[in-house]
């Protein structure tokens, strides 16, 4: 078997090398022949384009693959397109992974597609967040380290038939977020199986939070709220409905939380200069993301409005 992980990057270049680094260390037995790691840089402006070409050898699996600014899921289709390998593994390019990390998704794909008798299905792996950007993989599983989703691409393996048979992701996104859960859910209606690899480990890092990043915050939230109206349309379903919150549900719950929006990401500065202070970032960021996620509710309806779904 031939494996192709695929890496959409921009302007990452620190937790890149370490991604890319862990990523040469993978341990395989007979069931994978090769590899290749295809990063495709999404128009960064920083020095990862020179870093990759500068340590070639130190970077063997690598291939660089430089498009415009498009976006993630662009920049995956560009990648999958110029894929050698049989298998798409997709991972972002702030992760990073254990030495028997490509080897347990092809494991367990392989038994699975022996089960089945076709190649419908696709792995999940599991993804610990952490702040540690010295030793990112000393992180525990956390009980927030648990998703729901059923296709992010964050740790992901499939068959490249498959997703080629799916459509492949929609360039219509060119905001922040939803192209993957988008793609999860044709592959959904395809009958495509998820399948939980819980020894594919990968360790997201982010830094952690400082106030400086709230505005940034924010402008994710508006934007993802833009884009969940374009996953809505695609899929007009009560269940994309729950996944991206547009429900009177959601929104009376965000709306009480916050009293109506009385507290917001300004006001609650002052709580997270002190939590930060006394080292829980973690804690202030869960604080945040209260308003926030009425930011975002607030911002769908707008979009719904001014769309005619309302």
């Amino acid at each position: 078997m031939f494996v192709s992980v695929v890496i959409p990057t921009y302007n990452r270049l620190p937790i890149l090398e370490k991604c890319l680094l862990a990523l040469e260390c993978q341990r395989f037995s007979y069931e994978v022949k090769q590899f290749e790691v295809i990063v495709v840089d999404d128009g960064s402006t920083d020095q990862t384009c020179s870093w990759i070409a500068n340590n070639s050898e130190l970077l063997p699996h690598v291939r660089l693959i430089k498009q415009d600014h498009g976006g993630p899921g662009i920049a995956r289709n560009n990648g999958v397109d110029k894929a050698v390998g049989d298998l798409i593994v997709f991972i972002d390019s702030d992760l990073i992974v254990t030495e028997s990390f490509l080897q347990n998704h092809v494991s367990l794909l392989k038994r699975a597609w022996l089960r089945r008798g076709d190649r419908l299905c696709f792995t999940y792996g599991s993804v610990i967040n952490t702040n540690n950007f010295d030793y990112p993989t000393s992180e525990r599983y956390k009980i927030s380290d648990f998703s729901w989703a059923y296709f992010a691409t964050g740790n992901v393996a499939i068959d490249k038939n498959v997703l080629k048979d799916s459509g492949l992701f929609d360039p219509s996104f060119k905001l922040y977020g939803w192209e993957d859960l988008e793609l999860g859910e044709r592959l959904h209606q395809m009958g495509v199986e998820l399948i939980k690899c819980p020894k594919a480990i990968g360790y997201h890092w982010h830094p952690a939070l400082s106030l400086d990043q709230i505005p940034s915050l924010v402008r994710v939230e508006l934007e993802r709220a833009k884009m969940a109206i374009v996953f809505y349309k695609k899929h007009p379903t009560i269940r994309v409905r729950f996944i991206i919150q547009f429900t009177f549900i959601h929104r009376l719950l965000w709306e009480i939380l916050t009293f109506g929006g009385a507290i917001n990401e300004l006001n609650l500065r002052p709580i997270l200069k002190f939590l930060i202070r006394r080292g829980f970032p973690g804690l202030a960021m869960e604080l945040l993301r209260i308003p926030l996620n009425l930011l975002s509710v607030r911002q769908i309806y707008r979009e719904a409005d001014l769309n005619g779904l309302l």
